[in-house]
């Protein structure tokens, strides 16, 4: 059986456009260009019924090497913990203070964005510091 080599990671929302504009600014990922015959996005949105407007958006790594992340609209919030959840590694190879300072700086830059700060593991001796965090619309990440 061969190998998976590329995947996807997918998130249920309500506003599938606003949770991947988040995270293409939390982790410096875009919305690629429509392809084929449409010029722009809206240009490919007025071709659907309208129940079908806005139900999906997708984006990915610039440079290709991380995941292609897709959002699609389903009629409920959120109401548990997510049982899937992405971690920012911004702090890697980082210790102590240092780490924690630059995952604060993260979660300063972040929260301007929308996100919202769930609460912080300070680092004991076994494991360093990490934030848990809410994206905006409550799906839970961690900035390790």
């Amino acid at each position: 059986m061969p190998a998976v080599k590329r995947f996807q990671v997918t998130f249920d929302c309500i506003q599938p456009e606003r949770v991947a504009r988040f995270w293409c600014e939390a982790l410096g990922y875009v919305i690629p260009s429509p392809s084929g015959e449409f010029a722009t996005w809206e240009d490919y949105r007025r071709t659907l019924p309208p129940e079908e407007q806005d139900s999906w958006c997708a984006c990915v790594d610039p440079s290709g090497a991380g995941p292609r992340l897709y959002f699609q609209r389903v009629p409920e919030s959120k109401v548990v913990k997510n049982r899937v959840h992405l971690d920012s590694r911004v702090g890697t190879g980082l210790k102590g203070e240092e780490r924690l300072a630059v995952l604060e700086a993260e979660r300063a830059r972040l929260e301007a964005q929308g996100a919202t700060h769930a609460y912080t593991l300070y680092a004991d001796e076994q494991n360093e510091s990490c934030i848990v965090m809410q994206d905006v619309e409550g799906n839970e990440f961690c900035l390790t």
